[in-house]
């Protein structure tokens, strides 16, 4: 029997194999991301696309549509200034310009409570547009 938590603001859960992923990727480092989609049909926020331990930056943002809101996570590896192996977990709130407005919508009124079942998450980026989601920014953030 699969346990799915609703989500009160608006009406949506999170499927358990989305909570499995995130928490693979937090601790045992199966993922370097993972793309999270609403599915308006179930109503449910679902699992999109990972990426393996190996893949970029590059191969996360590519990962995310041009035209349409998604969730996302992604584990930051670097190096400090006194040269020890830091990671960071940065969630992402993706929502191009482009996108439905009820996609923004949804995606706006459930990302607290959706964020909120990701236990770890260091920073936040919410973006418009991939000039937002610069690596800088993130490196900017993590040091």
């Amino acid at each position: 029997m699969s346990f799915k938590r609703s989500n009160s603001l608006s009406g949506l859960s999170i499927a358990d194999h989305s909570k499995d992923a995130f928490l693979e990727l937090k601790r045992k480092k199966d993922h370097r991301y993972v793309v999270f989609k609403i599915d308006e049909k179930k109503k449910e926020v679902v699992v999109e696309k990972t990426g393996n331990p190996a893949e970029s930056y590059d191969d996360f943002l590519a990962a995310l549509p041009e035209n349409d809101c998604r969730y996302a996570v992604f584990d930051y590896d670097f190096v400090t200034s006194d040269n020890c192996q830091k990671s960071k977990i940065f969630f992402f709130a993706w929502a191009p310009s482009t996108s439905r407005i009820r996609a923004k919508m949804l995606y706006a009124t459930s990302k607290e409570n959706f964020k909120h079942e990701l236990d770890g998450v260091h920073y936040e980026i919410q973006a418009t547009d991939p000039s937002e989601m610069d690596l800088e920014v993130l490196k900017d953030r993590a040091h």
